[in-house]
This record gives C-alpha cells, sequence and structure tokens, in this order.
C-alpha cells in the first residue's frame, strides 16, 4: 500500500505538469504564481516522501530538484549558493590523497602479491582500451546521424578568445611526464590522482620488499588509515545532498533553461549516445561478467548521481570506492582499478570528444571524409589518455584536436554554453563506467564475490 506522501507527490507533481504543458504548449494563461506554487507544493510532498525512505540517494534525488527550481526561480540565490557546493568538493578532495595512498599500499604490501598487480595493470589497459574505443566510435556515429552542427551560425555564436585563454596545451611528451611525480606533496596539492596513484603503488612495492619487522609499524598504520578515511567519507557524505543541491542551483543559474531550446539537438544527440553506450556496451559487458545488474545499479546510485550533480568524477572517487567493496570487489583491486581508471577509461569523456569533434567540424562547414573521421578518432584516442588532473581537459583535447586537424576554434565557443550540462552526463558515464570496470577485472582475477552484503539504502541522514 502507497504511503500518503507518496500519494500526494504524484498528485502534486502531475498537476505541476499539467499546468507547465497547459501554458507552454497550449497558450493556456496560467498565474506565474499558481505555477511557482504548484512546483513548490510538488517539492514539499517530495520532502515528506525522502523524510519518510531516510535514504541518501533519495536525498541528493530529492536536493537536484530543489536545486534545480531555486536556480531558475530565484538565480542570484543559486549563483551564491555555489560556496556550498565548493564546500562539499573541498572536503572530499581531503579524502582522497590519504585515501587512496593507503588502500593502494595494504593492498601491495599487505599481501606481497606484487606479481597480482602486473597482471591486473595489463588486463585493466587492455580493458580500459576497448572500452574507450567503443566509446569514441558511439561518439562519431552519433553525430553523424544527428548532424546537430550543420546551419550553426559561428560567427553569432563566437565568444571573445579571452574566453580560453590560459588553457594548457598538451604534447606527447607533457602526457607521458604527467604521469609521473615530481613531488609527491605537490601532486597531493593540485590534486594529480595519477601521480598519487604512481607514487603509492611504488612505496607499497618498496614496502613489500622490506623485511617483516620493518613493514609492520607502516603496513598498520596505512590499514588503520584507510579504516579512518573511509569513516571520514561516511561523514562528509552527509553534507551531499545540500552540496548536490547547490551545484544544481548554481548551474541553472548560470545557464538558465533557454540555451536548451538553441542547443537540444547537440544535448539530444550526446546524451542518446551516451544512453546507446550503457544500454549496448556496458550492460552487456556486466551480463558477460556474470555481475547481478539490479544489485550493480544500487550500488552505483549515489556515486553516480553525486557525479551527475558537481560534475566532478573527483567527488564521487571515495564513495565509489566504498560502494565497490561492499559490493564485493576485494579492497586492493578496487583501489587499483578505479584510480587507475580516472586517467585511461574516461568513457563518456571519449565519446563526448568524438562527437564533439565532428560537430565542429559540421558547425564551420567543413566536409570531412569517413577517412579524415576516422583519422581524428584514433588520434584522440591517444591524445585523451593520461590527462586526469588538467583543467577542463576535454576542452584542452578538443582545441588541441581542432588545431591539428586545421578546424577553426570558433564553434568551440558554442559548445561553452552547454558545456556544464553536457559535462553532468559524460562524468556520470565516466563513474559508472569506471566501477564496472573495477568489478570486471575482479571476476577475471576470479576473486569477486556476488554474495557480498551490499549496505547503501539505509544510511541514515
Amino acid at each position: 500500500m502507497k504511503s500518503k506522501s507518496t500519494v500526494a507527490a504524484v498528485i502534486f507533481i502531475t498537476a505541476a505538469a499539467l499546468l507547465w504543458t497547459a501554458s507552454h504548449y497550449f497558450g493556456v494563461s496560467v498565474p506565474a504564481g499558481l505555477l511557482i506554487g504548484t512546483r513548490w507544493l510538488a517539492i514539499a510532498a517530495l520532502a515528506a516522501y525522502a523524510k519518510e525512505r531516510r535514504s541518501l540517494t533519495i536525498w541528493i534525488l530529492f536536493s537536484m530538484i530543489v536545486g534545480a527550481e531555486v536556480g531558475h526561480d530565484w538565480p542570484t540565490v543559486g549563483q551564491n549558493a555555489r560556496t556550498l557546493s565548493l564546500i562539499f568538493l573541498a572536503l572530499i578532495k581531503t579524502i582522497i590523497a590519504p585515501l587512496l595512498f593507503s588502500t593502494l599500499v595494504v593492498g601491495i604490501a599487505g599481501h606481497s602479491n606484487l606479481r597480482q598487480v602486473g597482471r591486473m595493470g595489463v588486463k585493466a589497459l587492455i580493458y580500459f582500451e576497448v572500452i574507450t574505443t567503443i566509446a569514441l566510435f558511439i561518439g562519431l556515429a552519433a553525430i553523424n546521424i544527428s548532424k546537430a552542427g550543420v546551419g550553426f551560425n559561428v560567427q553569432a555564436a563566437a565568444a571573445p578568445a579571452q574566453a580560453l585563454a590560459g588553457l594548457p596545451k598538451q604534447t606527447a611528451g607533457d602526457i607521458i611526464l604527467h604521469i609521473f611525480p615530481e613531488n609527491i606533496a605537490k601532486s597531493i596539492a593540485e590534486g594529480q590522482i595519477l601521480q598519487i596513484v604512481v607514487f603509492s603503488v611504488l612505496f607499497g612495492v618498496a614496502l613489500a620488499a622490506l623485511p617483516e619487522k620493518s613493514r609492520r609499524p607502516m603496513l598498520t598504520f596505512a590499514e588503520s588509515l584507510s579504516e579512518t578515511m573511509f569513516k571520514f567519507t561516511n561523514i562528509v557524505m552527509l553534507f551531499a545532498p545540500v552540496g548536490v543541491g547547490a551545484a544544481i542551483a548554481y548551474t541553472v543559474a548560470q545557464v538558465g533553461l533557454g540555451v536548451l531550446v538553441n542547443l537540444s539537438k547537440l544535448l539530444v544527440t550526446l546524451y542518446a549516445a551516451l544512453f546507446v553506450f550503457i544500454g549496448g556496451v556496458l550492460l552487456p559487458v556486466a551480463k558477460l561478467a556474470g555481475i547481478p545488474i539490479k544489485k550493480f545499479i544500487a550500488a552505483v546510485a549515489e556515486p553516480v548521481s553525486i557525479a551527475f550533480a558537481t560534475t566532478s568524477s573527483e567527488a564521487a572517487l571515495p564513495l565509489a570506492m566504498e560502494q565497490m567493496e561492499k559490493f564485493g570487489v576485494p579492497r586492493q583491486i578496487v583501489a587499483f582499478i578505479i584510480p587507475t581508471g580516472y586517467s585511461f577509461n574516461l568513457d563518456g569523456t571519449t565519446l563526448y570528444l568524438s562527437l564533439a569533434s565532428i560537430f565542429v567540424a559540421q558547425a564551420a562547414g567543413i566536409h570531412m571524409t569517413f577517412g579524415q573521421q576516422l583519422f581524428m578518432v584514433f588520434t584522440l584516442m591517444l591524445t585523451s589518455k593520461g590527462v586526469a588532473g588538467v583543467p577542463r581537459a576535454a576542452l584542452v583535447i578538443l582545441l588541441g584536436t581542432a588545431a591539428s586537424f586545421n578546424l577553426p576554434i570558433e564553434p568551440v565557443f558554442i559548445l561553452l554554453g552547454i558545456d556544464a550540462l553536457m559535462d553532468m552526463g559524460r562524468t556520470s558515464v565516466n563513474v559508472l563506467g569506471n566501477c564496472l570496470a573495477t568489478v570486471v577485472i575482479a571476476r577475471w582475477e576470479g576473486q569477486f564475490d556476488p554474495t557480498a552484503e551490499l549496505v547503501h539504502s539505509h544510511q541514515q541522514v
């Protein structure tokens, strides 16, 4: 039997949807106050439903709806709310370095199985390369089918060049050099995930080579630090609904809903391609690996929703690691695969790059043969690796690709208007893909325990 809060939520949401449809599509004169009032009544009913369920996932989804409404109704409040989202992101960033260091060191030195680490690395890179290559081709097919860039007025959409000033240019040498830390304190301060992983792996290998008497004190410290950081994550996640709602409010206040009208075709193309990738690639991979789909969806719901709202993979990293461990993946595999995937398995970003690069050519009125498009895709396949930690990395790679193929950069400015909205989709798919990769590698290693109890839906908020 449905609760009263559920029934009330359905009634008010339906009423708000009907009034909005009548006003926007049928020309019915509906007072603005009535439209706003019904929307907030629906939100109030949803709040009662969320309170009854007491689930972090439900509260995060509820906060996203509230944030969108606040950003739409009161843009100034939405823009000021950014401080709350930045506080949440700052707290998350404090977790990442000690969590990665401790879990990797324990995973490597605690078992002294260096051969397994090397074997996992090879398997992970093969898996990453295959999946991201498929993502690139799906993006290429999607933009060629929709032709979303054809007919755009490039000059009208162009923005001042200084909007992209200061973005770093990445050469092949820079990308390779970026992997290795020169100063671990600097890597931690700048949030260079891959560099922290490399340092932690080498540290773990060195610790594993020590005699037991010398190894045990540091290993005990790392184990204690790892447990502490997971508890720290649970505390920070209590603030997640506030941070997520504030991030959505800021995005809607900045971008508005009007930009969706002019660029809806491009947005629909991207999200359709992402759904095709999820349903046509990730889902079959999960089934082939024998992963319980419903249980996996429940495990990734919270980290993916946080990634969607904050457009930050880093914000979802600690929770994603915790959920995958609860899902039945050994900690040493989680600690190795997820951070590595953040640099080499960016499924959503690579799909977006292939789609966006052809969009730039279409918007500029430049026809590219299929052979030229394939060459561009293979170039992206190489240049999109190892860019984690680079500010606005997708934009950097896109600009570099446009320059390499003599495409004008003006169409890139078209993308800036809805970049935050597109970033939501590609970031959430990045996190989803990395969570799946962790389970697949664990299954490949014969260490996935599908009977592990998942504790995700009873967190008290």
